[in-house]
């Protein structure tokens, strides 16, 4: 019996953050396991239980919460991946993952994954078009992570330009993409 993909969603402290729900529909919707981290600062916007009943799984959020089996909990989340979506993807987050830090529950997975990574940013347009931004999308780049281009629009602040989470389909279309390039026959993991 061949196995559903399972995606990792890593969702951050973007005012975007309960555009993530949306996500975890679709993907369950498309059969898709999905099993979402959440950082703090996005646990401060949405709430655990929402991503907990759309998935049907328990969510992520600390280093230290007790792990679903024996495994370390970022190693779990790590190891289950057939992807690593982080939607949205703030720009503190973008910044920890081009510089290789590892603080939180999520950074430490995305560190310690083989899968593929699809990041979908969403932040305030100076954000998205400072430099150090625009720095740390091209070291990303460079390392095989696929980034969803930010859209253009009217932001959360009132400002308008570029920084909004990209739409759904085009978010879950380079997911599939991802998807399609996994490592055939790879071993089925718990979870």
């Amino acid at each position: 019996m061949k196995r559903q993909p399972h995606v990792v969603l890593g969702v951050t402290g973007s005012i975007a953050a309960y555009k993530a729900a949306e996500l975890v529909r679709l993907m369950t919707g498309r059969g898709w396991e999905v099993s979402v981290i959440l950082s703090a600062n996005a646990a401060r916007g949405v709430g655990a239980a929402t991503f907990q009943s759309l998935s049907g799984r328990p969510v992520g959020q600390g280093m230290f919460d007790a792990p679903e089996q024996w495994e370390m909990a970022h190693l779990s989340f790590a190891e289950r991946a057939d992807v690593l979506l982080i939607a949205p993807c703030s720009a503190n987050t973008l910044a920890k993952l081009a510089h290789g830090l590892a603080d939180d529950l999520l950074s430490c997975a995305a560190l310690a994954t083989k899968a593929p990574v699809v990041i979908a940013p969403a932040m305030n347009a100076n954000m998205w078009l400072h430099p150090a931004t625009r720095a740390n999308v091209t070291l990303l780049r460079s390392r095989g992570v696929v980034i969803v281009e930010v859209g253009e629009g009217e932001l959360a602040c009132g400002a308008r330009g570029p920084g909004r989470l990209a739409e759904a389909d085009r978010i879950l279309a380079a997911v599939a993409r991802a998807l399609g390039q996994r490592t055939p026959g790879r071993a089925r993991r718990r979870g």
